[in-house]
């Protein structure tokens, strides 16, 4: 009856019963074409018309095309409702690229199907757009990717407070045996540093085996989840290998002051393997690599660039909020985590003067293994060379600007020339994500690799090593491998930036799209010069880069760390011939509390003295039985990252037995890495507890037996 009903409803409007499905091919054809067959093989038993401007290729006969002309969206939807007066659309996909040729078509299909559309987005995922999903409907149409468009940031649900999915448990692997000769030391690392897919993990291992000739290294690594990891060559260095999964991480980007990067490492898996190897293997001293982990602590901060100003490069390029935001909290967090450091390392000169601070800040620049890469014969012709891992953003930025830009050029004067491109692994996931495109199409005269494990032969094999990266931060290890194998660099400003090279000279530096596509022109065309180029700039790499020389910087700055007696400190239990001292130090320390320096004298107070000059102290109240609280601790400024504040706490911990509790601002992260190194924990928040400014105060705690 239900049928019968449904039939003659339809037959008096003039529809007919069965609903078809009406394809929008609204974007590039590769995309449109993926989305008109995954419908139709999710919906097998319907009737199916694809509306487009041009009829794709290879379009099947059970599809029937209807063919448009450009025009604006209401005389679109006026053919549409007369080519389909008879039909009812139960479904209408439509595709959300972006590409403006057809934003008429695109409205078109909203008039005639406003609550039947199933839209597509690059990635090629889908969502039906609907006003029960309003909000998530209006964030798909905006091009947030499906799998974060449910997330909400947790102080808005803490009720559903997103987890890290981290499980508390990490592996350890032995590596050679350690030695009563060589002291213990660890490096943390976001990613295992082998295979060498990427510039870090060819800075991480070759240092970790410079480390190794003198030092038993610690590895603290993250690694993907599901993939293997290729242990060996790592172990031969290392005395134990620490493995931790990458968390789960489930925020919205936009919705932490903290950086993303830095959430997306947070991990309690690693805190406790931290803790564990520190205290039972006797490790004395831990470099961090890269800002994403410095809340973790350590006494070496690694700056594998200056985050801060790749995001000033962004925003100067792309002026947005969103650019705004991502520059404001990197800048915030990287200024601020730099003083829980003893020593900043830097990779030039310039990233030197953008972290300040130089008393803590080392350079030990990039390097290259000039036994590997040497140079060969280079054969006649016009091959170009491309190699970043497309897992960091700006190498993909850059192979988009030379592709869309440079190359056509290129082809016009040279169609006889050929690209390589070695993207690293997992390159077409990383391009999907960062520019929403489904497929990574490398264009004719392009061959695109993903990870190659020697890259010797194709260096050998080019003309011109190329580096369009539009924004770069740090120095690019690319460059130095082209240069140990006398190959010539045509590079934007930023992808060769701190290497001292000189352009006309040691390399060949251009700007927007026509000049580098003249200076790729040039050197092909002028032999002479870019071998000229070629041979200056090896002769730098001999001089500068190499990684034994490296290694040895790197080795003298753990020595000087680790050296007793690089800055003399005497403890001794305070008095009043003290208080002038201690107040003048408070002064200077505004993160301080600021208490009478009288009131002291009736806790316990000890102070720390540095060649006749109060550097420090520390003043402690019991409070109950084995149970005591710092009142303050402060150190003057320029005896700071010597250690002076790690002695004092150490030393109040080993005198009282019991439980030991402190507050600190919840913005001082120098401290609060400080106090975690030593063994505290967070143990709780006391809100606006500082004034001067507002500011909550976290309670952290250490336990002694």
């Amino acid at each position: 009856m239900k049928n019968r009903l449904k039939k003659l409803w339809f037959r008096l409007i003039r529809k007919d019963p069965e609903a078809v499905v009406v394809s929008f091919l609204t974007g590039e054809e590769p995309a449109a074409r993926a989305m008109l067959e995954e419908i139709r093989a999710l919906v097998p038993d319907r009737r199916h018309y694809a509306v487009g401007f041009r009829r794709p290729e290879l379009l099947t006969a059970e599809v029937e095309f209807l063919q448009l002309e450009q025009a604006p969206a209401t005389q679109l939807f006026f053919e549409l409702r007369r080519r389909l007066h008879e039909k009812r659309i139960g479904i209408a996909p439509l595709l959300l690229d972006g590409t403006a040729e057809f934003t008429g078509l695109r409205r078109a299909a909203f008039l005639c199907a406003p609550l039947k559309i199933l839209a597509y987005n690059k990635r090629l995922e889908r969502h039906h757009l609907k006003f029960s999903t309003l909000i998530a409907s209006v964030l798909f149409l905006r091009g947030v990717p499906l799998d974060r468009i449910f997330l909400r940031p947790s102080w808005l649900t803490p009720w559903t407070r997103s987890t890290p999915g981290d499980d508390g448990t990490y592996q350890v692997y032995e590596g050679r045996p350690v030695s009563p000769a060589r002291r213990r030391v660890a490096v943390l690392t976001p990613y295992f540093p082998y295979p060498l897919s990427h510039g870090g993990a060819v800075r991480i291992f070759n240092l970790v085996r410079e480390i190794a000739r003198e030092f038993d290294v610690y590895l603290f690594s993250f690694m993907e989840r599901g993939k293997p990891v290729e242990m060996q060559p790592m172990l031969e260095l290392c005395a134990k290998i620490v493995l931790v999964p990458v968390p789960r991480y489930r925020e919205p980007r936009w919705s932490t002051i903290h950086p993303p990067e830095v959430g997306e490492f947070r991990s309690p898996a690693m805190e406790q393997a931290l803790r564990d190897l520190f205290r039972e293997d006797r490790i004395e001293l831990l470099q961090t690599e890269y800002t994403a982990l410095a809340t973790y602590g350590g006494n070496v901060l690694v700056e594998h660039d200056v985050t801060f100003d790749l995001y000033e490069q962004i925003l100067a390029r792309k002026r947005s909020w969103a650019a705004r935001w991502d520059l404001w909290r990197w800048k915030r967090f990287e200024t601020r985590v730099f003083g829980a450091y003893q020593r900043i390392v830097v990779m030039s000169e310039k990233d030197a003067k953008l972290v300040g601070l130089p008393e803590a800040v080392r350079i030990l620049p990039n390097g290259v293994d000039l036994e590997r890469f040497q140079p060969t014969f280079e054969a006649p012709g016009e091959r170009l060379l491309f190699i970043g891992s497309f897992r960091h953003f700006p190498n993909m930025a850059g192979y988009r600007f030379f592709v869309g830009e440079v190359w056509p050029l290129l082809q016009k004067r040279h169609p006889a020339m050929r690209l390589t491109v070695v993207a690293g692994p997992d390159a077409a996931l990383y391009w999907r994500e960062f520019t929403g495109m489904p497929a990574l199409i490398p264009g004719e005269g392009i061959e695109l690799r993903e990870f190659e494990r020697d890259v010797v032969p194709l260096y050998a094999a080019s003309n011109v090593v190329i580096v369009p990266t539009v924004v770069s931060a740090g120095t690019n290890l690319k460059v130095l491998e082209a240069m140990a194998m006398e190959r010539a660099v045509v590079s934007t400003p930023s992808g060769c930036a701190g290497l001292g090279l000189r352009h006309g000279h040691s390399v060949w530096v251009a700007g927007g799209a026509v000049e580098f596509a003249e200076g790729v022109s040039r050197l092909i065309q002028d032999e002479d010069l870019r071998r000229q180029i070629a041979r200056n700039a090896r002769r730098l790499a001999e001089e500068n880069f190499e990684w034994k020389k490296i290694g040895e910087l790197q080795r003298a700055l753990f020595h000087e760390l680790l050296s007793p007696g690089s800055l003399p400190v005497h403890l001794r239990d305070g008095g009043q011939p003290d208080l002038a001292g201690i107040a003048a130090i408070q002064s200077v320390c505004p993160e301080a509390s600021q208490w009478e320096p009288a009131s002291y004298l009736g806790e316990s107070l000890v102070v720390a003295e540095s060649g006749g000059e109060l550097c420090g102290f520390i003043a402690i109240r019991r409070v109950a039985e084995k149970e005591y609280e710092v009142l303050n601790l402060a150190v003057a400024p320029r005896f700071r990252r010597a250690g002076v504040g790690a002695k004092l706490l150490a030393h109040a911990c080993e005198r009282w037995e019991g439980s030991v509790f402190l507050e600190v601002r919840e913005s001082n992260l120098a401290a609060r890495a400080l106090y975690s190194k030593l063994g505290f924990v967070e143990a709780g928040i006391r809100k606006k507890y500082y004034n001067n400014p507002s500011e909550s105060a976290v309670v952290m705690r250490f336990h002694s037996c």
